[in-house]
């Protein structure tokens, strides 16, 4: 008969698979569904500090995994405009008026177009991010609403979205 310590481990790997998988798949669909060159998730692992846990390039040189995102601009005035539900389409960011730090901060990480949606538990617990690296990108209403209904299903899933 086996260990009980060893089956509920081992349930527990293979629950941790499966959301690994369900995140990874999201992130290629999304990708693929937005034709751009990188879509992310970043999580907040502590209040406003978090990491990308998830990503999916088209090309190998737009990899920012595991990037902690030092972005100094995002402070508690963004942080609850996202957990108010908000959803941020810059289709280039050479032409929007940003905050000049969080203009520079894209830069750095090769972003020319960007789209952010929340992911909503009962806290912000991530950001669903969709970036082209190689030129300006009009988001559509598509796009968006593809985006949207991503985060949503992910923010179904306490034992994702709970840890």
């Amino acid at each position: 008969m086996p260990d009980p310590g060893l089956r509920k481990l081992t349930a527990q790997l293979s629950r941790k698979l499966q959301q690994d998988r369900l995140l990874q798949e999201t992130v290629t669909q999304l990708r693929y569904r937005l034709n751009c060159d990188r879509v992310l998730l970043y999580y907040f692992y502590r209040q406003w500090q978090g990491q990308v846990t998830f990503e999916s390039l088209k090309a190998p040189e737009f990899s920012i995994f595991g990037s902690t995102g030092a972005d100094e601009c995002f402070n508690d005035e963004y942080a609850l405009l996202y957990q108010q539900g908000r959803i941020r389409a810059i289709a280039d960011i050479e032409t929007e008026p940003l905050h000049p730090c969080h203009q520079e901060f894209l830069r750095s990480l090769q972003i020319c177009a960007n789209l952010v949606v929340p992911i909503l538990t009962s806290r912000l617990w991530g950001l669903l991010i969709a970036h082209d690296c190689t030129k300006a990108h009009t988001w559509l209403t598509e796009d968006i609403d593809a985006m949207q209904i991503a985060a949503n299903k992910l923010a179904l899933f306490p034992t994702i979205c709970e840890k």
